[in-house]
């Protein structure tokens, strides 16, 4: 591991188990070189990184500060589901398999080559013991081989593939459905009570890497997007009546 990339997951990981609050100051870039002994421009980055994945903000003047926790997610890119869920996240993976791609995940995740395989995980995300959403995924072996030995222990697949693939395009699709009797025990919430679906592919060029599906409790999350043209629209030429 890099040591920008060790200093970030120290701070990381201080913050997703709660021992750095929200609002919390952290350390400036300099007292990051005094503590680890490196550069000015690898703490720098560590906290860049930092700021990236939505976990701190930094203030003019002020100093980085860990965010506060988001209620939405942005639709606008592939966000690092630990920073949505925010401070106190908690995952366990619930199952694994390694299988040749069937029909159905060749559907998820498109054109596939002959003879693929994929992993599917099954994972239960949570933050402060609430559960807060459960993630249903399946990863190209082709894309993404080195993910057939990772155990997602330290790491949700999500933020490992976030750290290791570049992701050149993105889709999403967004539904509304009623929990069925295993989403409902798993999150907590009433059989039949609403629940927000996310659909997400993503390719690196041609390649699809992952498909995911993540159900949250509708009353706990929300999304949100923000696009503008890209280029303003023509003018009509007015004409006479």
């Amino acid at each position: 591991m890099t040591r920008h990339a060790a200093i970030r997951a120290q701070i990381e990981a201080r913050i997703l188990s709660g021992a750095l609050r929200p609002g919390d100051r952290l350390p400036s870039e300099a007292e990051l070189v005094a503590e680890h002994g490196v550069a000015r421009m690898t703490a720098s980055r560590a906290l860049a990184d930092l700021v990236t994945a939505g976990l701190v903000v930094r203030r003019r003047k002020a100093g980085s500060f860990v965010a506060e926790p988001r209620a939405e997610e942005t639709l606008l890119g592939i966000p690092d589901l630990r920073a949505t869920i925010g401070p106190g996240h908690r995952h366990a993976v619930l199952s694994r398999t390694l299988r040749a791609a069937t029909a159905e995940d060749r559907t998820r995740l498109g054109a596939l080559p002959r003879g693929a395989r994929v992993l599917a995980l099954s994972v239960r995300h949570e933050a402060g013991g609430i559960a807060a959403a459960l993630e249903d995924r399946l990863i190209s072996l082709h894309a993404v081989p080195e993910a057939r030995a990772e155990p997602f222990d330290a790491l949700p697949p999500g933020s490992w593939l976030l750290d290791r693939v570049p992701w050149t395009e993105a889709e999403h699709r967004i539904r509304a459905v009623p929990a069925d009797a295993a989403t409902a025990s798993l999150l907590g919430i009433a059989e039949g009570a609403a629940c927000l679906v996310l659909d997400r592919r993503s390719w690196r060029g041609a390649d699809a890497v992952t498909a995911v599906r993540l159900t949250y409790p509708g009353d706990r999350h929300a999304f949100t997007g923000r696009s503008r043209p890209l280029r303003e629209a023509p003018q009509q030429g007015m004409r006479d009546a």
